[in-house]
């Protein structure tokens, strides 16, 4: 549908602008200093280090600074005392949107995100107004250009996933593959290991808040809310935003 359409290739671009803007890997950063800091510097026993390791490492951050983000939080200063806090509101048009942050203070990032909110056409909710509209699984990113829509399934199943989402332009935009939460790591490195001899390769993997239907976005509503989601990911406590947007 074009709304959808106008919409997917809204947040194609927004990706690719943020990380020339190095964004991601300030996001990335602060979550390996927190990971680090409260499970150890080791991803073999640290399981939230070791997924912050690889999106800094599909971010295409060099291998010393993700040694130093290490070094920092497991041996660093205790005066940076981060804290994951998830907030939800909606968005124009009703779209149910939920952020997640690491904050040294809750009052300012409550305050940016309902300014942002405010600003933009929608309303900061309370926790758990959007929550149940989302569950959270393991997703992938994958570039397959050339790749059809069958030979994509095939390699999502044999991987251990659950589906594999086609997008709207395939040469342009990467396909979507999600499984549940516990086999996420073994679907990624299965993904990883097919992937080397048929030109695949993961760009994002994350444990993320996906939506169990999807809305269409259309005209003004999906300009607004991209404008929106611009807003609220330039803030500098944010770490994630997930809409049901379609």
């Amino acid at each position: 549908m074009a709304g959808h359409n106008k919409w997917s290739k809204i947040k194609h671009r927004k990706a690719v602008v943020d990380k020339r803007r190095g964004k991601v890997w300030t996001k990335v950063s602060k979550a390996i200093i927190v990971a680090a800091k409260n499970g150890g510097p080791d991803p073999a026993t640290n399981l939230s280090l070791r997924y912050a390791i690889d999106e800094a490492r599909y971010a295409n951050m060099p291998r010393d600074t993700i040694e130093r983000a290490i070094q920092k939080g497991a041996f660093g200063s205790a005066d940076e005392n981060y804290e994951p806090v998830r907030y939800e509101g909606y968005g124009p048009g009703g779209i149910a949107i939920i952020i997640d942050t690491l904050t040294d203070n809750r009052a300012r990032t409550v305050g940016d995100l309902r300014l942002a909110f405010d600003r933009n056409g929608g309303n900061l909710g309370n926790s758990g107004c959007v929550a149940y509209m989302f569950q959270p699984k393991g997703r992938m990113l994958v570039n397959a250009p050339g790749a059809t829509e069958e030979r994509m399934m095939e390699l999502a199943i044999e991987a251990g996933a659950d589906d594999c989402l086609m997008p709207d332009d395939p040469a342009d935009e990467p396909w979507t593959i999600l499984c549940a939460v516990p086999s996420f790591q073994s679907v990624k490195e299965a993904i990883e290991r097919l992937g080397k001899s048929q030109s695949i390769a993961i760009t994002e993997a994350e444990i993320a808040m996906v939506p169990n239907e999807l809305v269409e976005v259309t005209g003004t509503n999906a300009d607004s809310l991209a404008e929106l989601i611009d807003a609220i990911e330039d803030l500098d406590d944010i770490q994630k935003v997930y809409t049901n947007a379609g």
